[in-house]
């Protein structure tokens, strides 16, 4: 009984911390360190669109998590070598399942913006898919750039 209440503990954990990874790659959404810094605007058309995933964080935080979780369920079975035995193919298999599971939690859909931009120059951009902010091709944009970040907005 014991066991299975650390078990949902840090399952429930594991659920909250990798939630809290998640960063946002939308074009609304600015760093603290990005905040208050003055920005580079240059305008353009938008010339296509692609739909992109953007691949989702590999921390060791899940990997770890997993790691931990698989250990104690692994330990759970058997008694003494056996228990040992159980308790590192759990940590292991639990290792990894934890860092699939990171990654495909934090993946995102994306868009590849392509602008002409008004000195001639094209440039593709790459951000997150924002319910708000629907793009077509031909829409005049802003391209905002701040610290080597770029982000395309209307």
């Amino acid at each position: 009984m014991r066991k299975s209440i650390v078990l949902t503990a840090s399952l429930l954990a594991v659920g909250m911390t990798l939630g809290g990874c998640q960063s946002s790659l939308t074009g609304d959404t600015y760093s603290r360190e990005e905040a208050r810094q003055v920005q580079t605007v240059r305008m353009g058309t938008i010339q296509s669109l692609r739909p992109v995933k953007i691949e989702g964080t590999k921390t060791p935080i899940g990997a770890g998590a997993g790691a931990v979780i698989g250990g104690v369920g692994g330990s759970t079975i058997g008694h003494g070598r056996g228990s040992a035995v159980a308790a590192v193919i759990g940590a292991v298999a639990g290792g990894l399942l934890g860092a699939a599971t990171e990654e495909g939690l934090t993946r995102t859909q994306g868009v590849e913006i392509t602008v002409r931009e008004d000195d001639g120059s094209m440039r593709a951009y790459v951000q997150e898919v924002e319910e708000n902010q629907v793009f077509r091709v031909g829409d005049r944009v802003r391209v905002l750039t701040v610290n080597g970040t770029s982000r395309v907005t209307h």
